[in-house]
């Protein structure tokens, strides 16, 4: 007798669990009759390579040098006193490209330009107009191709290390949170989504807000988060005290950002070499401001900027230059206000975190006791409680720990905020 329809879909809904013979069979799927030993034969072959290795003193290292015992110091020391040292030229322009009689005109600084071949290392593909090559004091033929000159000072400003500030540790800022996920991660992730709109994504942010309300963090917070390669400037290092080496420093920045495959320029206080152009009479001023416009010019002029994001934060955006903050360059202004009382009773619950508080402290209480706080008042509030349990020499926080902070740090210190400051200014 066949079985009924209704109990066919309850045996479709609910199937038996798989039992390990069943999961073995599985496993066996797919696999050639040698497969088991193969895989031990290749099991056996790696912990022999590890114990030759062992043997041989050979450590792993990214130097990419062999192992010692393989050295032979006196014959490269011979042949680095035999060889020539090369000279640095750029490739300025390759005659007829492509072909077998292609010849190279090199400009060797203060000396003079020559149309030079290849050496015999060389290929026709390894080198391109405008690049640095090493040519030979002899004949000038170029030897070696050399990577792009960026002062060390520029490469020093990328972020090796990630930052641990997630996006957790940003409290009271859901909202400038998603606008800058969606300006810095979004392309990043989904580009078709952009490609299928026929839209460029946004390229620049601009975080503005009291100090102290959490803009640095967001972008550690953003550092953090991607795997795109992030440097970090502060407004103040690219003040130079000769005639256009800071807009020399922007050039080699952003050819650096260029090189990778994706970037994020983040300038702190970019009021420093942002501010609205004027002339003082003096021309103390003209080489910061020559600086800006190379950094306008970088962002959005002749060339394209690829795939590098830019973001930027500042407390007085009163101060800055009107063709820096035009849609294009900084299509997003984002404002990071004071928190309200739910934003600071959940950055008063992110600070005391990893304290050793006592169960049942009223956050809300005092989150009401601070107002027109920032984040980084409410974060010496939590310090300063613990060095009330220090002095009274207890392991735990209390709540009147913290209600003596909050009488100390919010009512005392008023008169050194700088909130009533920046909204007078702004």
């Amino acid at each position: 007798m066949a079985p009924e329809p209704d109990e066919e879909l309850k045996d479709e809904k609910n199937p038996r669990p798989l039992d390990e013979d069943d999961i073995a069979l599985l496993k066996t799927y797919g696999l050639g009759p040698y497969s088991t030993s193969i895989k031990k034969a290749e099991k056996e072959i790696k912990e022999m390579a590890k114990k030759v290795n062992d043997l041989c003193g050979i450590k792993e290292s990214d130097t990419g040098l062999a192992a010692p015992s393989q050295w032979d110091l006196v014959s490269d020391k011979q042949m680095m006193q035999e060889e020539q040292p090369l000279q640095v030229a750029r490739c300025t322009k390759i005659i007829n490209p492509n072909t077998e009689d292609a010849k190279y005109v090199i400009n060797v600084k203060q000396i003079a330009k020559f149309v030079v071949g290849l050496g015999e290392k060389v290929s026709p593909t390894d080198i391109e107009e405008g690049m640095r090559v090493g040519v030979d004091r002899n004949k000038y033929q170029i030897q070696i191709p050399l990577p792009p000159k960026i002062d060390p000072s520029v490469t020093m400003m990328t972020v090796e290390e990630k930052p641990d500030v997630t996006y957790n540790d940003v409290g009271g800022c859901k909202e400038q949170i998603e606008k800058m996920r969606e300006v810095v991660e979004l392309p990043m992730l989904h580009p078709e989504k952009f490609v299928k709109l026929g839209i460029d994504p946004p390229k620049g942010v601009l975080c503005y807000g009291p100090p102290g309300t959490g803009k640095t963090l967001l972008a550690r917070a953003v550092a953090n988060r991607t795997d795109a390669c992030f440097i970090r400037v502060i407004g103040s290092e690219l003040v130079q005290k000769y005639v256009g080496e800071g807009a020399r420093m922007v050039r080699e920045l952003f050819q650096m950002a260029r090189s990778k495959k994706a970037c994020i320029v983040f300038f702190d206080e970019v009021d420093a070499i942002g501010g609205a152009r004027f002339d003082d009479g003096v021309g103390g001023d003209n080489e910061v401001q020559r600086t800006m416009l190379e950094i306008v010019n970088q962002l959005d002029g002749f060339d394209a900027r690829g795939n590098i994001k830019v973001l930027m934060a500042t407390n007085r955006p009163d101060t800055l230059d009107p063709a820096l903050l035009r849609p294009g360059r900084l299509d997003r202004k984002v404002e990071f206000g004071l928190p309200d009382l739910e934003s600071r009773t959940q950055i008063f619950k992110i600070h005391t975190r990893t304290m050793n508080c006592e169960r049942d402290i009223r956050f809300e209480l005092l989150a009401r006791l601070c107002p027109n706080s920032t984040g980084a008042d409410i974060r010496s509030v939590c310090t300063e409680a613990g060095m009330y349990a220090i002095r009274a020499r207890r392991k735990t926080v209390t709540e009147k720990d913290f209600l003596d902070a909050v009488n100390k740090v919010i009512k005392g210190y008023q008169k050194f905020s700088a909130t009533p400051k920046y909204m007078v200014y702004n």
